[in-house]
């Protein structure tokens, strides 16, 4: 599947900071930084969590954050990769104004996670594997494109999805196996022991 811009946004204003080269698809910065999102998304699977893994670079394509899903580890229904890398970057720079920063997730964002990337007015989202449940940037819904957002970055989709769509499948899938494994037998049971005569 071949990385493709869904929407230029609001690429053609005066406020977009980025260089336009960065609304190529094909541009160099995106499979680099989506790799290290990739390694991050292994690192959620690994600790119990769904594997997505989000990066947040600068205009220089200096990296400001870079997390990953941590719901379970945090006990946190809003601790999503985008939510948390948004977050980091934002206190990296102590300012939450994103509009000169690109986010790469492995997993198209979700109906919060793109609310949040509009708060942040973050100026480009690049994104790996399409989400048919939930996915709000494209395939669900286009939540950040709709007359309510005053916001509307760039999109790029289907950066690495193959590889992105295999961590996910894979991990979902050992989880399956997992659960169907039945439980172990119990040992056996160890004899009693008897009863010895009193020394005399």
């Amino acid at each position: 599947m071949e990385p493709v811009l869904l929407t230029a946004g609001h690429a053609a204003r005066k406020g977009f900071l980025l260089d336009r080269t960065w609304l190529d698809p094909h541009h160099p910065c995106h499979v680099q930084s989506m790799t290290l999102a990739i390694a991050q998304a292994a690192i959620a699977g690994a600790a119990g969590d769904v594997p997505v893994g989000a990066v947040v670079v600068d205009r220089s394509g200096h990296i400001l954050a870079q997390t990953h899903n941590q719901k379970q580890r945090l006990g946190d229904p809003t601790a999503h990769a985008e939510v948390l890398a948004l977050g980091a970057a934002g206190r990296s720079r102590g300012n939450w104004h994103l509009n000169d920063c690109a986010l790469y997730v492995t997993l198209e964002p979700c109906p919060m996670c793109t609310g949040a990337l509009v708060q942040a007015r973050i100026g480009l989202v690049v994104f790996g594997a399409a989400d048919p449940k939930t996915g709000a940037i494209a395939t669900v819904g286009t939540l950040a494109a709709g007359p309510w957002s005053n916001h509307r970055p760039p999109a790029i989709a289907h950066v690495l999805a193959e590889q992105c769509q295999r961590q996910l499948t894979d991990w979902f899938g050992q989880r399956r196996r997992d659960r169907a494994q039945p439980p172990s037998a119990p040992g056996p049971v160890p004899p009693e022991p008897q009863p010895t005569s009193p020394t005399q």
